[in-house]
């Protein structure tokens, strides 16, 4: 049996699954193990028959990692449900739909092409919990399998849904969405999954639809285009005022808009219109939202004047969403797009937060840019520097003394200032707010300039 380097397994999972770069860290080796693993993991359920639903984003890679899951998962006697391109959130539908035992998706979300990963969700849809995810490594790292190997009829079967999955979930996407009326609509579909359901859902609902990066041959999936680069939408809208603008990125859990007037609209944004609306009509659980640290505060401070409670949970969708269940919350979600609304989906669901976004406007006869003014922005810095590697932070000699004294100037204008590596890319985020719009971008540009000197610096040796 071949085996999978230790290298590797020192943290297989982060925040958001599996990702790594593809046929280099995440090799076909490594795909096999873990489809393995997750059969070997599920050896236990009272299931007859266990089924995993498998979909992928477009990457080239994915097709490769897919091949190397399903083998895996199959040689421990589990059955997949093949769906296709699809979004991460119509694999966590199909697998309550067919009543799947958990789910898999290829896909590295909005990391660039080179990159790709693995999302599992159980049998409820949700994504699996941090200790199930451990028990999967656990699994690799021992190279557990099916003793003696299972033979004939007893390995697992492939059954290819690809052609009716789509349809069954943007049937689930249109549920209680009203005609839109011919609705103008520019849609950019991150040359990624979104290309096969955003503009056709979009569309039945009865929007009048413009795709734009819509190229699902994986070879531009989230180049210079999708939710992480806004501004090529702004770009193409620039021309047409009647027209609002939605960004998807690679596996379309993420939503980005911008309005009539060219303005930005992110995840803060969506949380209001989302929270305010369903406040006003009754419909919002405990009155209140789910946000994480790197959401704008002013969020917190605008909608608490009309009696809606903002509270945060750890970065990351799944800290969102476990508070939610924990406290009763339906409504939650990032800065970064990510929106769960619990009354309809299990998870972040860009192409839903879309639907449901032009569903207020179309009910209340309001402008994109006139729903976005319920609350009040702080000023606020938000900077991604790509840095060489996972410890980069850790050899910043000095620099923890200089966020420190940053700190102390932001706290004076009521702020914060967050410096963090991102779990999941080699990229430290950099967030600055305040009240003071100067104070936030000069503090936010030193912290900046001493990081890129840093990098320098190493890169000259």
């Amino acid at each position: 049996m071949t085996t999978v380097r230790k290298a590797h397994m020192s943290r297989l999972f982060g925040t958001d699954g599996v990702r790594a770069v593809a046929n280099a860290v995440l090799t076909p080796e490594l795909m096999t193990a873990l489809g393995r693993a997750l059969g070997v993991h599920l050896s236990g359920e009272t299931s007859t028959t266990r089924r995993v639903v498998v979909g992928r984003d477009p990457r080239p890679s994915s097709d490769l990692l897919e091949a190397a899951f399903l083998a895996g998962l199959c040689s421990t006697g589990t059955d997949a449900i093949t769906v296709g391109i699809l979004p991460t959130a119509a694999v966590a539908h199909l697998t309550k739909h067919f009543g799947a035992v958990a789910g898999a998706v290829i896909t590295a979300s909005h990391n660039p092409l080179e990159d790709n990963g693995l999302k599992l969700f159980d049998h409820a849809g949700y994504k699996y919990s941090e200790a199930d995810e451990r028990l999967i490594e656990g699994l690799v790292r021992e190279g557990a399998a099916p003793q003696p190997p299972l033979q004939g009829r007893s390995v697992g079967r492939i059954r290819d849904h690809s052609r009716i999955a789509g349809e069954i979930y943007i049937s689930h996407l249109l549920t209680g969405i009203p005609d839109l009326n011919g609705m103008s609509i520019t849609v950019d579909c991150a040359n990624g999954a979104s290309a096969v359901v955003a503009p056709a859902a979009y569309r039945q609902a009865g929007a009048t639809v413009i795709e734009i990066a819509g190229d699902i041959s994986g070879n531009q999936i989230n180049c210079g285009v999708g939710a992480t680069n806004p501004e090529y939408l702004r770009k193409s809208l620039t021309n047409d005022i009647s027209s609002i603008g939605l960004s998807h990125d690679g596996d379309a859990d993420r939503l980005i808009a911008v309005d009539e007037l060219g303005n930005i609209v992110d995840g803060a944004d969506l949380l209001a219109i989302f929270a305010v609306d369903a406040h006003e009509q009754g419909q919002l659980p405990c009155n209140g939202l789910v946000t994480t640290p790197m959401t704008n505060g002013g969020l917190r401070t605008s909608l608490a004047e009309r009696g809606i409670e903002v509270i945060e949970a750890p970065i990351g969708d799944r800290p969102v969403l476990r508070t939610m269940l924990a406290e009763g919350y339906a409504l939650g979600g990032e800065q970064n797009g990510h929106v769960i609304s619990l009354a309809r989906a299990t998870t972040g669901d860009g192409i839903l937060s879309g639907l449901l976004l032009l569903e207020i406007m179309h009910r209340s006869g309001k402008k994109l840019h006139e729903l976005t003014s319920v609350w009040c922005r702080q000023p606020q810095q938000l900077v991604n520097i790509p840095v060489p590697d996972r410890q980069f932070l850790n050899r910043a000699t000095g620099l923890n003394q200089l966020i420190t004294e940053e700190r102390e100037k932001v706290a004076r204008v009521d702020g914060r200032l967050t410096v963090r590596l991102s779990t999941i890319e080699n990229v430290v985020r950099v967030m600055c707010e305040g009240s003071d719009d100067e104070i936030v971008k000069s503090v936010t540009a030193r912290i900046v300039s001493d990081l890129h000197t840093r990098i320098y610096r190493e890169s000259q040796g």
